[in-house]
């Protein structure tokens, strides 16, 4: 039977290092507790907030609900082919433990996602990429208990509806389910990912050629560049990236390129839209290292906000719209929060 709180204090469970508390608090740590739970009488109607690592969430006030923290746990092979590999991870494994596990054992697709912080459960929801790949090309299915009803459902790749740092979880089945654990499509025989961001240089450095790359050597280069360019919220709170790379017309890249000529850019497949890094977007609108009290941007990272002790979610959200605003204004382009705001 499952442990409710009140009164818990939310600091701990969110990377920003937020000092908010939870009216009510549970952890979950099976599956079959989560019916049970959710028919409580006295909890029908209570706002739930579902909480996994909390590395991609700001949380600006006391939450005034219940907080549902999942902490489901097992890693196991239900079946194989061929080529691949199925592999079913509880919604509460640590993402980047995960990717070791297969790493590993040579279970090919997750490499280039290494280091990313948060939960199993809550990378579908974000559809979460790096470097060249995301998480909808290893994923095959997912469960989630129906919030309302405690029904279990299985959710093939086309159910939920990716797109890029999007899924239906997003938008039109937001708030109604809680996933509960993840199945991933492995390869057997790799095919590697090495032409985003500086994947090909790191691995130069490393001696690392062609002939001898493996899925080690990837997810080696991946840890080495986010170490080196990204904080580790366990020093300065913050939540990754805040914001999404924009993707805008070509015509307008072209134009923006002729004022700015080492403007970076990413043609996006069969479409007249390019994706543009909203880190340079940011730092050229001369916010990199930018600090007011104890929130600021980061200085090696211009995409990445950070709490540096006693920063509220108000003044991080603060920060963002002016961030925003300064962007929109200097560039013509809008880019959007890639955390979620609550």
């Amino acid at each position: 039977m499952v442990n409710i709180q009140s009164h818990v204090c939310l600091k701990p469970y969110n990377t920003f290092g937020i000092d908010v508390r939870a009216r009510y608090w549970v952890e979950v740590n099976h599956e079959d507790d989560l019916p049970a739970l959710l028919h409580l009488t006295e909890f029908l109607d209570t706002p739930k907030l579902i909480l996994g690592g909390g590395s991609n969430v700001l949380l600006c006030h006391d939450f005034d609900g219940l907080v549902v923290k999942m902490s489901i746990q097992g890693i196991d092979v239900v079946r194989e082919d061929d080529e691949h590999i199925y592999l079913k991870a509880g919604a509460g494994i640590v993402w980047h433990e995960l990717v070791m596990y297969c790493v590993e054992r040579g279970y090919a697709g997750m490499e280039n996602l290494s280091l990313i912080p948060g939960t199993v459960g809550a990378a579908p929801m974000q559809n979460i990429g790096a470097y060249g790949v995301e998480l909808e090309q290893i994923f095959d299915s997912l469960t989630a208990v129906h919030i309302k009803t405690g029904d279990i459902q299985t959710f093939n790749h086309a159910d939920c509806a990716f797109g890029y740092r999007e899924s239906v979880f997003k938008h039109n089945l937001k708030g109604q389910y809680i996933i509960t654990s993840v199945t991933f499509r492995l390869a057997k025989q790799p095919t590697f990912h090495t032409r985003y961001g500086a994947i090909r240089e790191t691995l130069a450095d490393m001696g690392v050629s062609d002939e001898n790359l493996t899925i080690r050597a990837i997810s080696d280069a991946v840890m080495h560049i986010r170490r080196s360019k990204l904080p580790d919220p366990a020093d300065i709170g913050n939540a990754g990236s805040f914001f999404k790379n924009p993707e805008i017309p070509q015509t307008q890249f072209e134009a923006l390129k002729a004022q700015h000529d080492d403007l970076p850019g990413y043609p996006l497949a069969d479409t007249d839209r390019v994706k543009v890094p909203a880190g340079w977007l940011i730092e050229r609108a001369g916010w990199k290292g930018y600090r007011s009290g104890d929130a600021g941007v980061h200085a090696k990272q211009a995409l990445v906000l950070v709490n540096y002790g006693k920063a509220t979610g108000d003044e991080i959200l603060n920060l963002a719209r002016q961030v925003q605003s300064s962007v929109q204004e200097r560039f013509g382009i809008s880019i959007s929060p890639e955390v979620n705001v609550i």
